[in-house]
């Protein structure tokens, strides 16, 4: 049988099996309605709490601020669009950036089109945004500012913490898009001063379909899903238990695998990882890292080859090897559109049609890097042979 490299975990994540049998002990034995006053429904609400407080320490917040729904993608549309909303009377300029994630993007546009005005800011050939152009985007009527903390594609860093320290002053609302960071670095929202944070469990080897949006109790936003009192009057409809319990179990794992790797040195499990690959990866000739991605501490790798413009060729040449990478983001590897990300940094044609990610995950192991790299050069070679 053919060895699987799997090195896609940005798109999504194999479950930790611990974070799998929670899951089953719960749908088959503690299945009740978490807001039945029976034993069951007890037994069930104990797990959200469970949950919730796994949570509320990792992030150092009162678990109390944590709010359960389906997802990131679902986390950054309450976030925004309710924010916005709820404090139009304030005001009705927005601030973002160029390379957000798709979810955010289409959020802002659907406020455009209510009537709400939008700064994205640019970023550099690396990805990285201007603090000097954040502060002169500012107005009298920003109420809101939505920033991600580590770019989907490019592995970027923004600088959160000190966006924080700009804004404290500025009276707008601070909503962090932390879907790739939660779980991969510390995140900090209520020292940064990061009003609302999404995070969701796909991408720590929890379950697909479940996340959370963290909410300062200084904010007041209005539910997105309306029909129910259930996460404190914050998002109708049951619970997905099963699913919020494995979200727990996995961030617990991550953040206890965490606190062992570091003992012993100085990067972590994933962050070790990749600069084994990217040794491994340097040597290959013609090879190029897009916005930086190999400076910056996240398990994210974004790079092309000369010669190599048809990603998605690639992609399945190194599927045959039993390698599985991304051309980019997940949201957009079935359309044909080269990623807005990459062309907000300035990326030139091969890098914008040929461009692949890898992602490093805590399942990953050592040697699967070089064997990695290997099948990566070898399918290159074979790929300029045949069409350059």
């Amino acid at each position: 049988m053919q060895q699987v490299i799997y090195l896609d975990n940005s798109a999504t994540t194999q479950v930790f099996p611990q974070a799998a049998e929670k899951m089953k002990k719960i749908l088959l034995q503690t299945y009740g309605n978490p807001s039945s006053l029976h034993k069951m429904g007890y037994e069930a609400e104990k797990e959200l709490k469970e949950a919730r407080h796994i949570l509320g320490n990792i992030l150092k917040v009162n678990p109390a601020t944590i709010h359960f729904c389906s997802g990131g993608t679902e986390a950054n549309n309450w976030a925004i669009k309710q924010a916005a909303r709820r404090h139009k009377k304030k005001g009705r300029h927005l601030i973002t950036t160029s390379v957000e994630h798709v979810s955010a993007l289409s959020s802002f546009k659907e406020l455009e089109e209510e009537g709400f005005h939008v700064t994205y800011l640019t970023v550099d050939e690396r990805g990285s945004i201007s603090l000097d152009e954040l502060r002169s985007a500012l107005k009298q009527d920003t109420i809101l500012v939505s920033i991600m903390h580590v770019n989907n594609e490019t592995g970027t860093i923004f600088p959160i913490e000190e966006i924080g320290k700009i804004l404290k002053d500025a009276n707008v609302i601070f909503h962090v898009d932390g879907v790739q960071s939660f779980g991969k670095l510390g995140v900090y929202p209520e020292k940064w001063g990061v009003d609302l944070l999404s995070f969701s469990a796909h991408k720590i080897h929890g379950p697909k379909g479940t996340g959370a949006l963290h909410i300062n109790k200084k904010v007041q936003i209005p539910p997105l899903l309306v029909g129910g009192g259930q996460e404190g009057g914050k998002r109708a409809g049951t619970e997905n238990v099963p699913g919020i319990a494995a979200l727990g179990e996995a961030a617990r794992i991550v953040a206890d695998l965490e606190i062992k790797h570091t003992k012993y040195a100085k990067d972590t499990q994933t962050l070790y990882l990749k600069k084994i690959l990217l040794e491994y990866l340097s040597r290959i000739p013609g090879v190029h890292f897009n916005g930086a991605s190999e400076k910056h501490n996240t398990p994210i790798i974004n790079l092309w080859f000369e010669g190599v413009d048809k990603a998605e060729v690639l992609l399945h040449m190194f599927e045959e090897y039993g390698l599985y990478v991304s051309t980019g983001s997940a949201c957009h590897s079935r359309h044909q559109e080269p990623s807005h990300v990459l062309q907000a940094l300035g990326a030139r044609d091969e890098a914008l049609y040929g461009a692949i990610r890898l992602s490093i995950g805590y399942l990953n192991k050592e040697h699967e890097m070089k064997q990695a790299a290997e099948i990566i050069e070898k399918s290159v070679k074979e790929y300029r042979q045949l069409w350059c």
